[in-house]
């Protein structure tokens, strides 16, 4: 019982005032140019000859050893028009697309069809990003469609089935 009491007063609460680092987390520096016994005497560990061996010698934080730079290996930008060479497609325009198959399989014949009921069924579920209808299956129900974007053969086949297709602006 003794013993506890001892440890517990020995014990000083832990604060800023007694903090510091772990037993072995601290070395001293070392002292290069102190002789050869020392391990970093000579050149002071330079090596032999060469750019890093003389004074005022830096690398540079994107030097890759001589191995070509990743900003020379990367894609040049050529203009804000080319959507293509802009690096990671940063200007790119995307759009969810959605086939006259689906539209066929998930909507009955007069329904109107915007983004909203499309996401509401389970297609074009990406907010914010414009819907474009692809003409891939065919259509045979008259729908309105209201979508961002219509391929020709979309559009052609919608209408051929009695439907029509108006463009969404945004």
């Amino acid at each position: 019982m003794a013993d506890a009491v001892e440890k517990t007063e020995s014990e000083e609460r832990i604060g800023l005032h007694n903090l510091k680092p772990a037993k072995g987390a601290r070395r001293p520096r070392k002292r290069v140019g102190r002789g050869e016994g020392s391990g970093t005497g000579k050149t002071s560990g330079r090596g032999e000859k060469g750019y890093g061996a003389r004074s005022g010698s830096k690398q540079r934080d994107r030097f890759e050893g001589g191995q070509t730079p990743i900003h020379m290996r990367m894609r040049k930008l050529r203009g804000p028009h080319m959507k293509k060479s802009m690096p990671f497609e940063k200007f790119r325009t995307h759009t969810q697309p959605v086939n006259l198959a689906d539209l066929e399989q998930r909507f009955e014949a007069g329904a109107e069809v915007t983004p909203d009921t499309l996401r509401a069924v389970g297609l074009a579920t990406r907010k914010g990003i414009p819907v474009k209808i692809l003409g891939n299956g065919t259509i045979t129900k008259a729908l309105t469609v209201r979508a961002h974007g219509f391929s020709a053969s979309a559009k052609e086949q919608i209408t051929a089935a009695g439907g029509t297709a108006e463009q969404l602006e945004g």
